[in-house]
């Protein structure tokens, strides 16, 4: 017992002097980055601490003009990882978002977290650092055992650290990785095994290349919004470039709450017809609408209303063909608004050809694509279209390079004639880089899989409206205590006037006649 107490008072020593550096410790690490991590002991509460503050001058994240405009106190912060939970003190506050900014998951995925929940946390740090009652407390962001919480909470302190403190992701993620510390990667959305992951490193090279391109800017971000339509209940949809491009379910010809049964699951979703979507679409300046699925509704429901419509349809689950891919990229490239793009979930084949685009026209890499697709529309891009986009990803820069080149060259007004030459060379090389290579045939689909069995859009979209009607749902326990507060409110009025009132109006006239 004794050797025990002496133990974890040596722990608790080493957790005051993470706390609070020497001097000595400070001028060796000018901005405290990856301190050397405490011993992990049997049952003890502290696992790894790590100070996050900046100490020195960093270059300011896009949004941010001075150094003004860093968060006060950003010194004061620490990510550790607990056994058990503490307890704040004079000194140090801890907190912790584990069961606050949960990850819905579709079935083995459990991240990264959605951008509302990027932006909730960072707001929640930015408040406890202005916060007066805490100007000389640490603040501690703390995280537990189990391991996909810890890579969230890792994700969410690391968007921070990208956003707000100017770190670049090498050195955001350095910090986290101190010591032998490791983070479960992320996975897919697809029932079954995985065999591509992407990394919390591929999620702050997103968050910044998404910064470098004003796809994100927390200073104009519309959390109601995004929290709103993203619900399966309210049209399914969400950004993926701001002004450029949605993602949203497929209509259907009616609105209604379907009824779907199979393997895995039986339960309701929620279907939209082109209607719901056309306000919508007007007041944001989406002028295309891309279909991906077959078809159901009619496609003059949006091209009466004044939208472009265009089919591209390929297999549930599966990859585009060059041609498709093709297609899509000289029609997004040619529409003057924001494009709308769908397929049954919108998640899959949706993620996939905007994947394509975001490749081709912001040199972004397979991996920080499909990191960012997630991160503003979670479950995006599964199974085989992974390894898809990895294999396009050298063409797709080559291809948004010539592209660049062509525009630049219009725009100078020079070499013309070259750059014709050179656009009639690309034209005949595919994107998978083979010069007059037989054309990709298309999967033999039949629409018959759609209509008399579940596809993976319909278990998708399902499970969707499923988890979010739960969150959505009042708990029994509550409309339980509800129901008994009010009985019991009932019962003591009646008790108040039956019996006590008349005493109290008896004794009321006993005194007056006295």
């Amino acid at each position: 017992m004794e050797s025990r107490l002496v133990r974890r008072s040596h722990v608790l020593a080493r957790v005051r002097s993470v706390l609070a550096p020497s001097p000595a410790r400070a001028r060796a690490h000018p901005d405290l980055v990856g301190l050397a991590p405490l011993p992990r002991f049997h049952k003890e509460c502290v696992t790894l601490v790590w100070w996050l503050g900046s100490r020195s001058a960093c270059r300011m994240p896009r949004g941010v003009t001075s150094e003004k405009s860093q968060p006060p106190g950003a010194d004061r912060l620490c990510f550790a990882i607990l056994y058990s939970r503490p307890k704040s003190s004079s000194n140090v506050h801890y907190f912790s978002i584990d069961n606050e900014l949960e990850y819905e998951n579709f079935y083995a995925d459990f991240g990264p977290l959605n951008l509302a929940m990027v932006y909730r946390y960072c707001c929640k740090i930015n408040k406890k650092l202005k916060s007066i009652t805490m100007m000389r407390k640490k603040i501690i962001h703390f995280t537990g055992s189990d391991q996909r919480k810890q890579a969230n909470a890792a994700f969410l302190i690391g968007c921070y650290m990208v956003i707000y403190l100017g770190r670049a992701p090498e050195e955001a993620y350095r910090i986290l990785m101190c010591g032998d510390t490791s983070y479960i990667p992320f996975r897919d959305a697809a029932y079954g095994s995985c065999n591509f992951y992407i990394t919390l490193l591929d999620c702050f090279h997103a968050v910044k290349k998404a910064m470098q391109y004003d796809f994100l800017n927390f200073n104009s971000f519309n959390l109601d919004e995004y929290e709103h339509y993203e619900k399966a209940e309210n049209g399914d949809l969400n950004w993926i470039i701001p002004d450029r491009f949605i993602a949203f379910c497929g209509p259907h010809s009616r609105t209604r709450l379907e009824s779907a049964s199979g393997e895995f699951l039986y339960v309701g979703y929620h279907q939209h017809s082109p209607e719901a979507y056309i306000s919508y679409f007007k007041n944001h300046n989406v002028t295309t609408i891309i279909r991906l699925n077959k078809r159901m509704y009619d496609a003059k429901r949006f091209t009466n209303a004044g939208f472009d419509h265009y089919d591209l349809f390929f297999a549930d689950g599966s990859t585009p063909t060059d041609a498709i891919v093709k297609e899509f990229l000289d029609i997004c490239e040619n529409a003057e608004g924001a494009i709308a793009v769908h397929c049954k979930a919108g998640l899959g084949r949706t993620g996939t050809l905007i994947a394509c685009y975001i490749m081709k026209h912001y040199r972004m890499t397979a991996a920080e694509t499909i990191a960012w697709v997630r991160i503003c529309r979670p479950g995006s891009v599964i199974g085989p279209q992974q390894q898809f986009l990895v294999m396009k990803q050298a063409n797709l820069w080559l291809d948004g390079d010539y592209f660049r080149q062509k525009l630049r060259c219009q725009e100078n007004g020079k070499h013309r004639a070259a750059v014709s030459k050179l656009l009639l060379a690309v034209d005949d090389i595919s994107i998978n880089g083979v010069e007059n290579q037989d054309k990709q045939e298309p999967e033999l689909y039949s629409d018959d899989d759609e209509i008399h069995g579940l596809t993976q859009g319909d278990r998708l979209r399902a499970l969707k409206s499923r988890r979010q009607s739960k969150t959505n749902a009042i708990p029994l326990t509550c409309s339980l205590a509800v129901l008994t507060s009010a009985l019991c409110s009932v019962v003591i009025w009646w008790i108040v006037c039956d019996y006590i009132l008349p005493i109290l109006l008896f004794c009321l006239d006993g005194f007056r006649t006295q």
